[in-house]
């Protein structure tokens, strides 16, 4: 009977390398954020100061790691102003760091350049100009590449993937021997592509440990061989997490040694002992002798397998928690909760995929694959489905936060894509498990069946060639007889070769069901491909939730000030008429409830001071529902005017309104909520 194969394109080896070239390149071209993000600065981006402050401060959505020269601040002649010690200003939940500025600086525009890490081991970069007095032209010229940018941003980004598929491939690929097909430790393409996944994981780790100092400072390639620096990134937590995987990377090598040695020799004594019958003239105590050194046999090889899950779990969980340990997992919200759930999502993507691209390798290179072992990974491959989907919810409320992030920052995007791509290989699974139930024993029959003509032709064919040989043989001298034909021994390579391919081909063509589950099981290993390429990319962007408080900072304008520290905004407005455009400073110190001391600077657009005939100022408390408090401060001067002891009667945050009047009939209010402590 035939039976018809669902088909998914004439040539999905070559369809599935062009989309991991794609992803790859999809992969390297993408930028990569961070999870702390900038929230705050005083002063702020743009501010036009009327005095020189004492220092620069800057306030993160999460703990960063800084330097001495993490901070620096540039005059107009591209000349360090800062003292070059860094100030931890950080209290309670309040990430803050900042430089003093030395005494007496000029008028002009200053640049306030900065770098930090982010708690997920992600370099972060920015800058950002302030004047005092007015603005100015400046010398400095702001770096145009990102940070963790350029070719070692690019060679880093490669590593980072490399490490993902190298994990999946050597636990996946190991899980799949030990849980559902023993006999796979005997079968050399199984045994090279785990090898082969250890090594692409070692070497990645390597490499990421080299590119770290430059990844996360210079940006030069040169600089990875830079032993200082190699040195200072042994010392940072990223850099002890591979540290640690190199040395787990050791306990597996030890471990992928005893599993296709020791273990591999006691499958092969196993189905010795169970091929073996007895003669009929063996004698009873034979027998029983034979008997029970084979017990022994299995009783170790009992012992040895359950040793190698043992063990292989608690080294492939120590892998996994060295990303957990040292990425987005480990800051945030709940640590304590998401890194050992990132551990378990971990590995359930190396089992369920790892044991994926295995099975595959099985299917095309080692037809002796039995039903059993199909049928055994598809119930791992179930259950580590629904791990992930428990894990995953999880991380994804976590990373997200809100159904706005879902759909408007980059993170929920890329979580919407990765989520229908779990669906779609989901699916693609769904038919490769119809494809396992109609595996059946007859099939497994037919193809023993099979396999046993390809044999006997492979004879008849050895036979041929043989009589063909002697042929050849009397036909020439004694001499040519008695000394070696190279041409003569490659020719019979090429024959023999020949054999072997077409015996293979024909085995795996004769059984149409397991034609049809090669080709989906490819199908979903492309799908896979671009799942990991996706995954990548996540752990390297901001989550949702980090990037709508940033976004939400930078678009209220609300102010970071801490209890001990005073408020200052400033503020464009627009009245229309004559001389109508300019900024609005304002002041308001201490900053806190009580009575506090303000102060109104108004100057045109070219930083002048504008004496405006009236300004105006009030404080509303939405959440309390008290205000508008009105204030009419005193002029003081040319486009200055104060207010001493001004009550704010409760901490919270506070909407400041600005009324300039520019004329009898133009003015202008502006607005900004800040928080007062």
């Amino acid at each position: 009977m035939t039976i018809t194969a669902p088909r998914f394109g004439t040539a999905p080896l070559l369809r599935l390398l062009l989309i991991t070239a794609a992803l790859l390149g999809t992969v390297l071209a993408g930028t990569a954020s961070a999870h702390a993000a900038l929230t705050g600065s005083n002063p702020k981006d743009g501010a036009v100061l009327a005095t020189a402050p004492k220092d620069v401060t800057l306030t993160f959505s999460e703990q960063v790691a800084l330097g001495n020269d993490s901070i620096r601040v540039l005059d107009p002649k591209s000349k360090r102003v800062d003292t070059g010690e860094l100030n931890n200003l950080c209290s309670g939940n309040i990430i803050k760091y900042g430089v003093t500025l030395h005494a007496g600086l000029p008028e002009g525009t200053y640049t306030v350049a900065w770098q930090a890490v982010s708690a997920d081991s992600h370099p972060i970069a920015g800058a950002f100009t302030f004047s005092i007095g007015a603005p100015s032209k400046t010398a400095v010229e702001l770096p145009k590449q990102e940070a963790g940018g350029g070719l070692v941003g690019t060679l880093y980004g490669i590593a980072r993937y490399a490490a993902y598929a190298g994990f999946v491939v050597l636990v996946g690929g190991a899980a799949f021997v030990l849980a559902c097909w023993p006999r796979g430790a005997n079968a050399r393409p199984v045994q090279r592509l785990v090898v082969q996944g250890w090594v692409t994981l070692t070497a990645a780790t390597l490499a990421m440990l080299l590119l770290r100092n430059p990844y996360t400072g210079s940006g030069e390639v040169g600089d990875a061989f830079d032993l200082a620096g190699l040195q200072a990134v042994l010392a940072t937590k990223t850099g002890a997490a591979l540290v640690s995987r190199l040395l787990l990377l050791g306990a597996a090598a030890l471990f992928i040694a005893v599993l296709f040695g020791a273990y591999a020799k006691r499958i092969t004594d196993a189905d010795a002992d169970a091929d073996a019958e007895p003669d009929a003239g063996t004698s009873t105590g034979a027998t029983t002798g034979a008997g029970g050194d084979a017990q022994e046999r299995a009783k170790e090889q009992k012992d040895l397998s359950f040793g190698l899950a043992i063990g292989g779990t608690v080294v492939a969980t120590g892998i996994a928690a060295t990303w957990a340990l040292s990425e987005h997992a480990s800051t945030g919200i709940q640590p304590g909760v998401a890194m050992p759930v990132d551990v378990l999502h971990l590995l359930a993507v190396a089992a369920w995929l790892g044991g994926l691209v295995a099975l595959l390798v099985a299917l095309h290179r080692t037809p002796a694959i039995d039903r059993s072992a199909v049928l055994r990974f598809s119930r791992v491959a179930f259950w580590s489905v629904v791990v992930l989907a428990a894990t995953g919810l999880y991380q994804s409320w976590r990373q997200v936060g809100s159904w706005s992030a879902l759909t408007g920052t980059s993170y929920g995007r890329l979580l919407l894509l990765k989520i229908g791509l779990v669906g779609v290989l989901v699916g693609v699974a769904w038919i490769s498990r119809r494809w396992t139930a109609r595996l059946s024993e007859t099939g497994t029959a037919a193809h023993a069946d099979t396999e046993a003509e390809v044999e006997a032709e492979a004879e008849a064919i050895a036979d041929t060639e043989a009589v063909g040989d002697a042929e050849a043989g009397a036909a020439t001298t004694d001499a040519a007889q008695a000394s070696d034909d190279p041409v003569r021994a490659a020719q019979l390579a090429r024959q023999q070769a020949a054999v072997a391919t077409a015996k293979r081909k024909r085995i795996k063509d004769a059984d149409p069901e397991r034609a049809g589950l090669r080709r989906s099981v490819l199908t979903e290993a492309g799908v896979a491909v671009v799942l990991l390429a996706v995954t990548t990319v996540l752990t390297s962007t901001e989550p949702g939730r980090t990037e709508e408080q940033a976004a939400r900072a930078g678009s209220s304008g609300a102010s970071t000030a801490v209890p001990d520290r005073p408020v200052d905004i400033t503020l464009p407005f627009d009245t229309g008429g004559t001389d109508g455009k300019g900024t609005a400073r304002l002041t308001l110190s201490p900053g806190r409830s009580g009575a506090n001391e303000l102060h109104l600077w108004v100057n045109r657009p070219n930083g002048r001071p504008l004496d405006a005939p009236e300004v105006k100022v009030a404080f509303t408390l939405t959440a309390e529902k008290i205000g508008p408090l009105p204030v009419v401060p005193d002029r003081v001067g040319t486009g200055h005017w104060s207010a001493s002891n001004l009550q704010i009667p409760l901490p919270g945050e506070w909407r400041v309104q600005i009324t300039v009047r520019t004329s009898d009939i133009d003015q202008s209010t502006v607005e900004k909520n800040v928080k007062v402590g």
